[in-house]
């Protein structure tokens, strides 16, 4: 049996969704990234402050810490697609926790625009982990997001 852990962070509730979901269909740990300072809910300035922190490479300080990342075999991280990669607080999260030799399934929640770099991103950030292909969703779940979820997670169990 392999421990699993979801990791997510959720803006405005749709990645958190998702991380729910998957929760159910594995039973997994979950661990919400919440980063100390919280982001704006206008939609322009959360845009403009999210491609600031992309080019700076801005690494927010998170609320709360894992105690022991190590037992866990599969970690499933989730993020919405901002300014065309994951979410600041996602990538400190990554920088904070050793993930070497880890099974790595980013999903990601997005507006219309798709995953753009953010999968290309958690490969380039985490080059000892197996990072699995990634899933995909539209920002609001629809009849077929379990199923998806169930076709993406099946074979991440069964490695």
């Amino acid at each position: 049996m392999k421990n699993i852990l979801i990791a997510y962070y959720s803006h405005s509730g749709n990645t958190k969704k998702i991380a729910e979901k998957i929760q159910e269909k594995t039973n997994a740990d979950i661990f919400r990234i919440e980063p100390v300072k919280k982001y704006p809910n206008d939609y322009r300035e959360l845009v403009n402050l999210a491609q600031k922190e992309k080019l700076a490479n801005f690494h927010p300080e998170l609320k709360s810490k894992l105690d022991d990342i190590s037992k866990y075999d599969i970690i499933f991280i989730g993020t919405p697609v901002w300014w065309y990669t994951m979410a600041s607080p996602v990538r400190t999260f990554i920088k904070e926790y050793n993930l070497e030799n880890k099974i790595v399934a980013p999903f990601c929640t997005h507006g219309g625009g798709g995953e753009a770099s953010t999968f290309e991103e958690f490969s380039k950030f985490l080059p000892k982990s197996r990072v699995i292909n990634g899933l995909s969703l539209y920002e609001t779940p629809d009849n077929k997001t379990d199923e998806k979820i169930e076709e993406w997670i099946k074979p991440i169990l069964n490695n």
